[in-house]
């Protein structure tokens, strides 16, 4: 096992590696990926849906020493080093990530050296240690009847399909938040004799027409009448029902995207197709709407602290339109501010898709060896690619801004990374850090502290590092033998817009990283555990069992403990739990009612917020065989005390 890499001035070069489309822990050493070949490096087109899974821990070497090759804007495959930290520089001492003595982080069976056969295969050094791949952005359970990730309609100007019910392509029908969307209040009194909840568009609230639609059992619905009352029947300890929403928005025929949510004040804010809405928190009724000209295709993690945020609009509405213009919009007012259009680098500069980022007034642009910035306030470019071989791609934002950056080489296949954090202001690196050849950043779980996948594309491995405030390596995660580990950072398709931000599935405090294993298909149903990992040293510090037949997976921090989510199966609803820092038996904070265990269960690729005392889910993705369905297709569900 290789040791730290050594802070060397960077190498020059750039172009951006190409991130797998929901990616999965990926294989140990020197054992076939089952989910096959590793994707090409960032910048070469990958076909989406597959999804590389991951191996255990990769051992991380050290960095490369010498002057920058040629090689300049590239995507660079990852190449034969065997891991990204290098060889170590002279005076620093074995670690994890050195030539070690034997240990987690040396040359030793197990996960962290020649490792034992698993689902993965054996894992080869990585770059911090023989490390356990969560795959990239440790892809999501998927359910019955999903649609695979959206192709050129999903947010492209595809046709609309027709209100006469033609069959489109995306035939599979799938839950998520509509850019404007119909919305119940539900009553929360248990009485049989109830109101029926009103279905109201926008802030006009009209009662349905016609009679109730019920689900005719083709197995696509969640078995309920349209217009029953969420809350009848509750059970003591549950929670409430306090609003469902569906999708009123008729999309191209492979569905489309949904981009966020964003919280600002009492609004909850999302944005599908060609539509920013704003709805209460409270009761679900849309606040405000800002229709779009063409379809969005990019967006941040988060709004600015004052609740703004920038997102990227196609240029047109054909299927050859970039993603180059930037619209400011204001979450807590709906509306809209600044717009412009991407400033290009050169003929080199790709802009069919980019990556945004915003960290305090900035938000930056990343693509393929090229990247720009902007101050949300007002829309004025901040600043655009440096002087040196050395581009940045992708960032990630929110406490700190940070960078990942691409060093030409004269090997595509043998690329040059780094991971910087930037002045948000003036875009100046504040500190680099420098894996060795062949490992490329892919994702950021947390910036502070910051917890950093690599992959290496080419020995099919990744690794997990924690990195210090100055930039220097802090620790590799260490898992045990046989533990996969696996976070959901997305499943879109991109070849040339990178995004290192917006991973679920894990949660960080000072000295600890928390993140749930793979789930456990060899009983009667699904479960898995969640390790906390020492951020000082890599190797876990305690681990948590599910409940029985069930899966938990992080959403952050809760008052000092860790709050997860406990997925919803067929037979029974979700909940919200927590764990103290010193791990033990996970605890209730919000049990979701059984009365909605079927809605809740039928969301695929879901996303989980609490915010306010309340429970949020989210669809990603909207996308049916047919109209009917598709406006159906319930979008959000929220669930208070």
């Amino acid at each position: 096992m290789s040791q730290p890499p050594s802070q060397q001035e960077p190498q020059g070069g750039f172009g951006a590696p190409q991130e797998p489309p929901n990616g999965a822990p990926q294989p140990p050493q020197d054992q076939p990926n089952p989910a096959g070949p590793p994707q090409s490096g960032y910048g070469y087109p990958q076909p989406p849906g597959q999804q590389p899974q991951g191996p255990p821990p990769a051992q991380p070497p050290t960095p490369p020493a010498g002057p920058p090759q040629p090689g300049y804007g590239y995507p660079q495959p990852p190449g034969q080093a065997p891991g990204p930290y290098g060889q170590q520089a002279p005076g620093q001492a074995p670690g994890p990530y050195g030539q070690q003595a034997p240990g987690p982080y040396g040359q030793q069976p197990g996960p962290y050296g020649q490792q034992a056969p698993g689902p993965y295969g054996q894992q080869a050094p990585g770059p911090y240690a023989q490390q356990p791949q969560p795959g990239y952005g440790y892809p999501q359970q998927q359910y019955p009847g999903a649609p695979a990730p959206g192709g050129p309609g999903s947010g492209g100007g595809g046709f609309l399909k027709g209100r006469t019910g033609l069959i489109v392509a995306a035939a599979l029908a799938v839950v998520v938040v509509a850019a404007t969307g119909t919305w119940f209040l539900v009553s929360d009194s248990g009485d049989e004799d109830k109101k029926t909840p009103v279905a109201e568009a926008g802030n006009d609230p009209k009662p349905p027409s016609g009679s109730p639609t019920v689900d005719e059992g083709d197995g696509d619905g969640d078995g309920r009448e349209g217009n029953d009352d969420l809350n009848a029947g509750r059970k003591p300890g549950e929670a409430k029902v306090a609003w469902l929403q569906k999708n009123d928005v008729d999309l191209p025929r492979n569905g489309a995207t949904v981009h966020g949510p964003w919280f600002a004040g009492d609004v909850v804010a999302k944005a599908m197709y060609r539509g920013v809405s704003g709805y209460s928190v409270a009761d679900g009724k849309q606040k405000w709407s800002v229709p779009l000209p063409a379809d969005v295709c990019a967006a941040p993690d988060s709004p600015t602290a004052d609740g703004k945020i920038v997102i990227g609009v196609k240029d047109g509405t054909t299927d050859r339109a970039n993603c180059s213009v930037l619209q400011m919009i204001d979450l807590n007012t709906g509306k809209a501010g600044w717009k412009k259009t991407v400033k290009k680098n050169g003929n080199w500069d790709f802009l069919s898709d980019i990556g945004l980022a915003i960290s305090g007034d900035t938000v930056t642009v990343g693509r393929t060896s090229n990247s720009n910035a902007y101050r949300v306030s007002d829309g004025k470019d901040l600043f655009g690619n440096p002087e040196g071989n050395c581009k940045p791609f992708a960032f990630a934002g929110g406490a700190k801004l940070i960078a990942a950056t691409n060093c030409r080489t004269d090997d595509v296949k043998n690329p040059q990374h780094q991971v910087q954090e930037l002045d948000p202001v003036t875009g100046k690196a504040k500190w680099t850090y420098q894996p060795k050849r062949g490992w490329e950043v892919s994702r950021v779980y947390s910036v502070s502290p910051l917890v950093v996948r690599f992959d290496h594309e080419e020995k099919k491995q990744y690794a997990i590092a924690a990195l210090t405030d100055s930039g220097k390596l802090r620790s590799q995660l260490a898992p045990a033998k046989g533990d996969t580990l696996t976070a959901d950072c997305g499943s879109g398709f991109a070849v040339f817009g990178k995004k290192l931000e917006g991973c679920s599935g894990v949660a960080t405090d000072a000295d600890t990283f928390y993140i749930g294993t793979k789930d456990d298909t060899t009983g009667t149903a699904r479960t898995n555990k969640v390790i906390a990992f020492d951020l000082d040293t890599g190797k876990p510090k305690w681990e948590a069992p599910a409940p029985a037949e069930r899966v938990l997976k992080p959403l952050g921090m809760e008052g000092g403990d860790v709050l997860l989510y406990m997925r919803p199966k067929y037979d029974a609803a979700g909940a919200l739990m927590t764990l103290p820092p010193t791990g033990g038996t996970p605890k209730t904070l919000l049990q979701h009612p059984e009365s909605t265990g079927r809605i809740e269960n039928g969301f695929f690729s879901s996303k989980v917020l609490h915010e306010g005392g309340r429970s949020f889910i989210f669809s990603k993705r909207v996308s049916a065989s047919n109209d009917k369905e598709e406006l159906e297709q319930t979008t959000m569900l929220v669930f208070t005390k």
